[in-house]
């Protein structure tokens, strides 16, 4: 029995009406069910019972199963709602906790393995959809919400309404992209696969459009007929333009308008995997242009430019003598007293001789 016939219960009406009021998305909604649905298959009873040491318990129960990072703070994030919003019990969230997720680079394809990726497709239709995927840098979904009217050859932009977070945006169409979509969409109609005004993807049914399950079936069986090892799938087309294009040295503030992402942060993850870029950064081990230089000169010859002299051995000596102390006996002035422009005091020392039987004091 499907969740369809299933009879709702009046705590999930409940949770399902808190999720409406925010109009929150049909897909984050079914995932927040879905952690209460877990919850309540552990403890086998009513969610609405559950103890601090139970959701504790649960989620010990989540980490010993070998549950995803992502998969735990989703489930998480899912309760929180159920117990802070729909229960009003936030508390009993004291002791679950959010985990750190670790950061991993995605899986890039060469220009050559694009080509090759693209040319394995089944047919016209993921051909074209797999062109726009990585010459626009969409994800699977918004590539599956594209309508024919989306598409303006005037501005030579792709419009992509309600994409994630709910933000429209414009993205990129080269002309050898237009001229794709042209193709496609002359075939699709000669065959009537495709409404006026209609899906510019439709699946089996035109009303419908084609899901980003099928989008992703056939990426893989793409990659499998180009022979491609790597672990690849909608999103690693969107990970390849982006890299692309900041080894083409474009802007990253264009890539991170162009991906339609929120954080700059986002977008510069994309510098570890530019491999291009990598390989132009001179080593320090390597020898850089000012040590070519002065190597392809040789020594440099006395007294020209980048030469150090030699000390001097007998100015070193005459240094050291100067900075011996020296007898009490003598004339005081000499050498250690100036002998111009040092007025009355001058003369005074002047007066003064060493002797050992008396003090003479100066008036």
């Amino acid at each position: 029995m499907n969740d369809s016939t299933r009879e709702i219960s009046p705590l999930r009406q409940r949770m399902t009406e808190d999720m409406r009021l925010r109009k929150l998305s049909p897909k984050t909604q079914a995932a927040y069910v879905r952690s209460v649905r877990y919850l309540a298959r552990y403890l086998r009873r009513s969610p609405d019972t559950a103890t601090v040491e139970d959701l504790r318990n649960f989620q010990l129960h989540l980490v010993d199963r070998g549950t995803s990072p992502i998969t735990l703070n989703a489930t998480i994030t899912g309760l929180k709602f159920f117990f802070g919003v729909t229960l009003d019990r936030g508390a009993l969230m004291a002791k679950m906790k959010p985990v750190f997720v670790p950061r991993t680079l995605p899986v890039v394809l060469s220009r050559e393995e694009v080509v090759r990726l693209i040319a394995a497709a089944g047919n016209l239709k993921h051909q074209t959809a797999l062109s726009v995927a990585y010459g626009a840098g969409l994800r699977a979904s918004e590539v599956a919400a594209l309508k024919v009217g989306d598409v303006d050859s005037t501005r030579m932009t792709l419009r992509i309404q309600q994409g994630k977070g709910g933000k429209d945006r414009y993205a990129m169409l080269s002309p050898v992209m237009l001229e794709r979509l042209r193709t496609w969409w002359r075939v699709a109609r000669a065959q009537g696969k495709m409404l006026e005004g209609g899906w510019l993807f439709p699946g089996l049914n035109p009303v419908e459009p084609l899901s980003t399950r099928q989008l992703n079936r056939a990426v893989h069986e793409a990659a499998l007929a180009a022979r491609i090892d790597k672990r690849v799938s909608m999103h690693t087309l969107r990970h390849s333009f982006a890299t692309h294009l900041l080894e083409q040295k474009v802007d990253i503030r264009v890539i991170q308008v162009l991906l339609g992402h929120k954080k700059l942060e986002t977008t510069s993850l994309y510098t570890h995997v530019a491999t291009e870029i990598l390989r132009q950064v001179i080593g320090p081990l390597e020898p850089g242009p000012a040590l070519r230089t002065v190597a392809a000169r040789g020594t440099p010859r006395p007294g020209g430019r980048g030469y150090l002299p030699r000390p001097r051995a007998d100015l070193a000596a005459s240094r050291a003598r100067s900075l011996e102390p020296r007898s009490a006996q003598g004339h005081v002035g000499h050498r250690t007293v100036p002998q111009r422009r040092a007025g009355r005091p001058r003369a005074a020392l002047f007066g003064l001789r060493a002797a050992s039987d008396r003090v003479q004091l100066v008036p």
